[in-house]
């Protein structure tokens, strides 16, 4: 059961998607802070289990710190799928003080993902394996909307 574990988070590792997400944090250590860490480390504050989710209050607003791995987040599904199609992807994020809000990706003329956000300051996955199965399914959402509307998304 540890190895099958092992392999799977090693798997996700992998993933183009968490590669782009550790690019997009080492791109934010101006001064070298992170450098002995390792690259997963990095994602820890991603990996909210079930007791750390417990300890989480349901209402809450998000800290700017949550915000900003939000911000990482899709930032690297945006260079994700620009690196895939070619397109130039912006993201655009609107959100309240209260944690509710809307992340959008736009392409063009396209919105090639639209996320709405709701309790952000619970905002992470159980493991690994989530934070790059969900990170995936954003970028192959809109690898396929760029692909479907390709004079839009280049317009």
């Amino acid at each position: 059961m540890a190895e099958t574990a092992t392999t799977a988070a090693s798997d996700a590792a992998e993933s183009v998607f968490i590669k782009e997400l550790i690019k997009q944090w080492r791109a934010q250590d101006t001064h070298g802070t992170w450098d002995n860490k390792k690259d997963l480390d990095l994602l820890k504050p991603y990996i909210v289990d079930k007791e750390a989710r417990k300890q989480i209050p349901i209402i809450g607003d998000p800290d700017p710190e949550i915000l900003w791995r939000i911000e990482l987040f899709f930032n690297a599904v945006a260079l994700s799928i620009e690196r895939a199609t070619g397109v130039m992807v912006q993201p655009m994020i609107k959100m309240s003080h209260e944690g509710f809000g809307r992340q959008v990706l736009i392409a063009g003329r396209l919105i090639v993902v639209n996320k709405q956000l709701r309790d952000v300051h619970r905002f992470g996955f159980e493991t690994l394996e989530k934070l790059a199965q969900e990170g995936t399914k954003y970028v192959d959402a809109g690898v396929e909307m760029v692909e479907k509307f390709p004079d839009v998304a280049r317009y």
